[in-house]
């Protein structure tokens, strides 16, 4: 492993001073008038604040929504919101680079992967551009006696909240604003208090392109106050969560008072299966990437690396060497691989699991430290991994959400397969194999939204994810994700 300390970035205007919820297309301050610091997780430093938003701003917010829904918004033509929303595209991608740096600010993530984001945000721009035509009016066939006619019409649902979490949220707000623009739904956002200042500059850019006021709404602040009135409220329709199982529990039950629809995308502890026969030249950097990505902050990584025992040991050399090749520092270098996590509270968390792998009796093969140095100030941890790990630690059943990994030794494929389902959730998971049947067997039976096949972490908006279990359910991404933001009606018509 080596460490990246210095770069050479403009840091963009944007970043600094206080910032403000975008309610009604106006910005405002917190009704309380409080803020909360946002603080560069790579240097622990304080660069700015957003307002701290409650029940107070998310009514104003909700309430700007339903005017919008219900006002000229509702008049948008198909045809209009898919020129809108390739016109966001055009305003956002000629601004990326600006973003980019914004998120690495913010959340820590290495310039590699945010300016690696361009290419896949206009993909999903296009798709829900392509999507604007979902709320249609069908003739359908019916066997009544008589001569009736019967319609099914597929109409917005009207308010959406969103609730977004801190390890992604240039990717996470496309899930709540490209559905919504697409259907012709307004949006409520709620970002996390840890990373809401790429939300609020996309939001600003969004305006710049000709978003109707209030067809978009952010209010920043934490979950415990703004978000539990988001998913409280009785005039939002449905909510979209992501985040841990624990607080989505606390969004069912809030829930309840109007009977929202909800999509929930939580956590995971995925298996990611090698097989003996597997090219380990793929299989070695592939498996240790879909845990270490993004400092291990992502819901589908496969944290729980199942190796055939047979080449268990070749496996373990093999992941020390690349472990080592790992570039980890600040994201403003440009050649950063791995950036902070997101806070100290989640270092300690990390930190926590780490010294209970060892304490448990799995062998520390690779890091394990808080990195020291010109790094100190900064929520640095290497790419760590135990071998020799039993499925029933806390470290293979518990997610860390950090770069962990636990090698876990198995036999043959039915021993794999009962290791890997052995968990109360169902996200994603992976298998590497040279063998045809092998990679069916194991794909089918994987309980989980997402399986990946000789590669891992992968995405297409227009085929999607989610998950089952512990791991919620909904669906982000495809006709299907689009189809979440509409109401279906049935209109019987008598011809006689």
């Amino acid at each position: 492993m080596t460490v990246r300390e210095t770069f050479d970035i403009a840091l963009p205007a944007f970043v600094g001073g206080a910032k403000k919820h975008l309610i009604g297309g106006q910005w405002v301050d917190s009704q309380s008038g409080e803020r909360i610091e946002v603080i560069n997780p790579a240097t622990g430093e304080a660069i700015g604040q957003i307002a701290r938003g409650t029940v107070a701003d998310v009514d104003s917010a909700v309430a700007a929504a339903r005017r919008a829904f219900e006002g000229e918004w509702s008049r948008w033509t198909p045809h209009q919101r898919r020129k809108l929303l390739l016109k966001v595209h055009d305003v956002l991608l000629d601004n990326f680079g600006e973003l980019a740096v914004i998120e690495t600010l913010d959340m820590g993530a290495p310039l590699l992967r945010t300016r690696g984001l361009k290419e896949w945000t206009s993909q999903v721009l296009q798709f829900y551009a392509s999507q604007t035509n979902a709320a249609t009016i069908e003739s359908a066939p019916n066997s009544l006696p008589g001569n009736f006619m019967t319609l099914k019409h597929r109409a917005p649902v009207g308010v959406v909240g969103g609730i977004i979490p801190w390890n992604g949220p240039l990717i996470g707000q496309w899930w709540i604003f490209g559905p919504a623009l697409a259907t012709g739904c307004t949006a409520v956002v709620k970002p996390a208090e840890d990373a809401s200042l790429s939300i609020l500059r996309t939001a600003e850019l969004m305006l710049e392109a000709g978003v109707p006021e209030g067809v978009i709404n952010v209010v920043t602040g934490y979950g415990r106050e703004a978000g539990q009135a988001l998913a409280e409220h009785g005039d939002v329709d449905r909510i979209a969560f992501t985040g841990s199982y624990q607080t989505a529990q606390s969004v069912i039950r809030a829930s309840a008072g109007n009977i929202k629809r909800l999509q929930l995308e939580l956590g995971g502890k995925s298996p990611d299966i090698v097989f003996a026969d597997a090219d380990l030249d793929k299989a070695v950097p592939g498996a240790a990437m879909g845990v270490y990505t993004n400092s291990g902050q992502v819901c589908v990584a496969g944290t729980r690396i199942f190796v055939q025992r047979a080449i268990q040991d070749e496996f373990v050399e093999r992941m020390k060497a690349f472990t080592s090749t790992i570039r980890v520092g600040n994201g403003l270098a440009p050649d950063t691989q791995l950036g902070p996590l997101i806070s100290q509270r989640q270092l300690d968390r990390v930190m926590h699991y780490i010294d209970l792998g060892g304490q448990e009796g799995a062998r520390l093969s690779g890091g394990g430290k808080r990195l020291g140095g010109k790094l100190a100030s900064g929520f640095f941890v290497e790419p760590t991994f135990f071998d020799d790990v039993s499925n029933d630690m806390t470290i293979a059943r518990e997610e860390i959400f950090g770069p962990v990994a636990s090698i876990i030794p198995f036999d043959d494929i039915e021993d794999a397969l009962r290791l890997a389902n052995d968990t109360a959730y169902g996200l994603a998971g992976g298998v590497w194999t040279q063998n045809l049947s092998t990679a069916h067997k194991a794909s089918r039976a994987i309980k989980a939204g997402t399986v990946w096949v000789n590669c891992y972490g992968v995405l297409d908006p227009a085929i999607g994810f989610g998950g089952t279990r512990m791991s919620g359910y909904g669906w982000k991404g495809s006709r299907e994700h689009v189809e979440g933001f509409l109401s279906p009606k049935a209109v019987y018509i008598n011809l006689d």
